[in-house]
């Protein structure tokens, strides 16, 4: 294999989770390694802010910032939504393909890890394609990172085990709310957590069951269609029983003929999907109309995803990890491939890197298996739970200052531009 000689940039897409950076820094650290990457750039705000030529200098920041990077939650290079689509805008798509490896060449870039999700994997793997295509030498390689741990032919993805880490125990301090408040007229709380194609962040609350009568007594995924008068009757039962009942609600809940429950078809996001309006509100109307009870609803937001001071230390370790996987396979000449996380050993827990085709990833949703819920469908099985429990283990140690966590941010020092503005 020839040594490839020239520059890394690297950048981050989607979604922020709460060890998106952990990624980041497990590239910029492992990229400092190799004497044939001669400067380490970033790209702001993903390909959008590459398309603008808004890079910035890595090798400027301090290496304590880099650290810093691995137990600070949001996105430090800045992300965004944008997609190269070559089916509903094929023009504009091959001109920002031209322009982006322009800047590719204007900047000798010849390694680029992409940190993202779904779309992010898809746009790696355009980019691949287009530089053998082009006979430009660059390697790209993606690394994984999503809350919503669809991502196929890794065993998990980098942020879900800090998402559920947080989420299952918001689930019991909740339910220890809900349950000092609790009546004889009973009362119902639907968490709603984020989750649009996949239950996998709400299946995760599941964890912060240690006895059968606690919370969450009831899990509804958008794997399993809403049979509502099930629903009702069990959390009718469930209040009976314990004058509460705790239900959490993957945002992308179907009813019984498929179509999202809370969808605002008035409303698009920026890739054609219907706004998602509130399916725990919904149901809370449901219950209070049927039911004559008390429901309340806590809807976790961005705070699910940004929980950096409650992050998985398994989690952050395996993020750091992905990403200077992704250097490495560049550097022996592997490009077009995602980082995947491959489970050796259940108990104990270990596991190691792996590299599957981007042509594989793109576009692909992985959903939980029907079989790792129970018979009725409101809570996953055991199945499930041994395959969580550990992704949550470990407290990732976070630096505080006057009570509160002190996070880093990056100095930024830009890079010179070298062509004319986008047009």
């Amino acid at each position: 294999m020839t040594e490839l000689t020239g520059n890394l940039l690297v950048a981050q897409s989607g979604g922020p989770t709460a060890v998106i950076n952990a990624s980041l820094a497990g590239v910029i650290q492992e990229a400092g390694r190799h004497e044939c990457i001669e400067e380490i750039y970033g790209g702001l705000n993903g390909i959008l802010g590459i398309l603008n030529e808004e890079l910035i200098d890595i090798n400027e920041e301090k290496s304590r910032t880099i650290e810093g990077l691995k137990s600070t939650p949001g996105a430090a290079l800045g992300t965004c939504r944008f997609k190269l689509d070559f089916k509903k805008k094929p023009e504009t798509a091959a001109r920002d393909m031209d322009r982006l490896f322009e800047i590719f060449a204007a900047h000798n870039i010849r390694y680029f890890p992409y940190i993202g999700g779904n779309d992010s994997q898809d746009t790696a793997h355009k980019i691949h394609e287009q530089a053998v295509v082009r006979g430009y030498e660059l390697r790209v390689n993606g690394v994984p990172k999503t809350i919503d741990n669809d991502l196929p032919h890794t065993d998990h993805c980098p942020g879900y085990g800090s998402v559920i880490k947080y989420v299952g125990a918001t689930v019991m301090e909740i339910a220890a709310d809900v349950g000092a408040m609790a009546t004889d007229d009973g009362a119902c709380c639907l968490i709603e957590v984020m989750g649009r194609s996949a239950g996998w962040i709400a299946a995760g609350a599941v964890l912060a069951k240690r006895q059968p009568t606690d919370a969450p007594h009831l899990i509804l995924s958008p794997e399993i269609p809403l049979d509502e008068p099930a629903f009702l009757e069990q959390v009718r039962a469930t209040v009976a029983a314990n004058k509460y009942c705790i239900v959490v609600v993957g945002e992308g809940l179907r009813n019984a003929a498929g179509a999202e429950i809370a969808a605002d078809s008035s409303r698009l996001d920026a890739f054609g999907h219907a706004v998602l309006s509130g399916a725990a509100e919904h149901l809370a109307e449901r219950i209070t109309e049927n039911l004559k009870l008390k429901a309340r609803t806590v809807k976790l937001g961005y705070a699910q995803r940004a929980a950096a001071h409650f992050a998985s230390l398994t989690d952050a370790t395996e993020a750091a990890a992905c990403g200077a996987a992704a250097v490495r396979a560049a550097i022996e000449g592997q490009s077009g491939f995602m980082v995947k996380l491959v489970r050796e050993s259940a108990a104990p827990y270990q596991w190691t890197t792996g590299l599957q085709p981007l042509g594989d990833i793109a576009n692909v949703e992985h959903r939980m298996p029907r079989d790792w819920f129970t018979a009725d469908g409101f809570l996953p099985n055991e199945k499930f739970i041994e395959y969580a429990r550990p992704l949550i283990e470990g407290e990732v140690k976070v630096a505080m200052e006057g009570g509160l966590p002190r996070y880093v941010e990056l100095a930024k020092s830009r890079v010179e531009k070298k062509l004319p503005p986008r047009g």
